[in-house]
């Protein structure tokens, strides 16, 4: 099955796009959300309640499975789609958001990033062709281009530097990629919160003709709302005409304001970890439900939600469950949140398609703003 995008439709009132994304393992219907599976897992649940939430495509971690258990490991047991027992699309990060995350463990020179093992403290070394040979050998659908995420804070000195040198990386990412190997290689926009340097990457990026996008280097420190405003600048400059995926950014609020901005793609770990941490997105807000007020209700989570753990269990047994520190607790959580970002998502499809999202989303982010207010000053 070849790579293909093919754009559906656009919301008149807003830059919102519906188009539908085809891959070698599957369809994909965009806007969509990409549940994050850092070490070939989604925290705490399994591949057939991924695929009975309605999700469609997963994202894997390239720095995590380089380390353990090693792409040589995976290729030889089948790939990752078999190591994982998941059929459907994978996209696979470079290992470039670990050059942020663990910036006391690395040191980046011209030719990649050192950087000490988290797990054994031995030193390892990735750089574009290391990153793409991992992705390819662990056969993912849509591997990215090996980059470095600067800090929100970082100067402009920094920010121009580095993605000079990101600009680099891809072109080294495309030239060890091979095109017939099954999987597609996106290139990552940095730029940090700067409009001209944000320009300037997206064009050269977009010359070397790359099957998709993505702007990186959000959600790393910087303000909301100016996070917001450069991604209305910047999401123009990417190519219209293919997918734009907006990296590790994922609130609901961000998600549906995103979509209106032109953003096809999302993942973030936010809906997975705070399940675990017994926080749940419901349409009535935000629910920590560990808070005493639960201990007798019998209400489903979210009166409005179809999950398992809605149709099945009351707030005050998955609250017991959190006390009592049951597994359990993760796995219903986390099932009820993944499946409200994946229901989020059919409505904004159903509402790009009808040519209301515009309306619908305004409505649906000043009602969902008092909803959280209520939910914070709940005791």
């Amino acid at each position: 099955m070849k790579f293909r995008f093919e754009l559906l439709g656009k919301d008149p009132g807003s830059r919102a796009r519906r188009g539908r994304l085809t891959l070698p393992h599957g369809t994909v219907e965009t806007p969509v959300f990409m549940p994050v599976g850092t070490a070939a897992t989604v925290k705490a649940i399994a591949p057939d309640d991924l695929e009975r939430i309605g999700a469609q495509i997963v994202l894997g971690n390239t720095y995590h499975l380089f380390l353990r258990p090693g792409h040589e490991r995976i290729r030889a047991l089948g790939g990752l789609h078999r190591f994982m027992a998941w059929d459907r699309p994978i996209l696979t990060d470079s290992g470039g958001f670990q050059v942020y995350s663990l910036a006391s463990a690395r040191k980046i020179d011209e030719d990649g990033v050192t950087f000490r093992s988290h797990i054994d403290g031995s030193l390892r070394r990735l750089t574009p062709e290391i990153s793409i040979e991992v992705q390819q050998a662990l056969g993912s659908d849509i591997i990215m281009a090996f980059d470095e995420c600067p800090p929100a804070q970082s100067s402009r000195a920094y920010h121009e530097a580095s993605l000079e040198r990101t600009t680099r990386w891809a072109l080294r990412s495309k030239q060890a990629w091979n095109p017939e190997s099954g999987s597609h290689l996106f290139g990552i926009v940095q730029g940090g919160l700067y409009a001209d340097l944000r320009k300037r990457h997206a064009e050269e990026l977009a010359a070397l003709d790359l099957p998709g996008y993505a702007l990186g280097g959000y959600s790393v420190g910087e303000p909301i709302p100016a996070m917001y405003e450069s991604i209305s600048i910047s999401a123009p400059y990417l190519p219209e005409e293919k997918p734009r995926y907006l990296m590790g950014v994922g609130t609901p609020e961000d998600l549906v304001t995103c979509v209106s901005l032109g953003i096809d793609m999302f993942d973030c770990v936010l809906p997975t970890r705070t399940a675990r941490n017994a926080r749940l997105y419901t349409s009535e807000g935000v629910l920590n439900i560990r808070n005493a007020r639960f201990a007798d209700d019998p209400a489903p989570v979210d009166p409005n939600c179809r999950c398992y753990t809605c149709r099945t269990f009351s707030r005050a047994y998955l609250r017991h469950l959190f006390q009592a520190q049951e597994i359990l607790a993760a796995r219903l959580a986390t099932l009820h949140n993944l499946t409200f970002y994946c229901d989020l998502m059919d409505e904004v499809r159903r509402q790009i398609e009808a040519g209301t999202y515009a309306a619908w989303s305004a409505k649906w982010l000043e009602e969902r703003r008092l909803r959280l207010e209520e939910s914070r000053n709940a005791k």
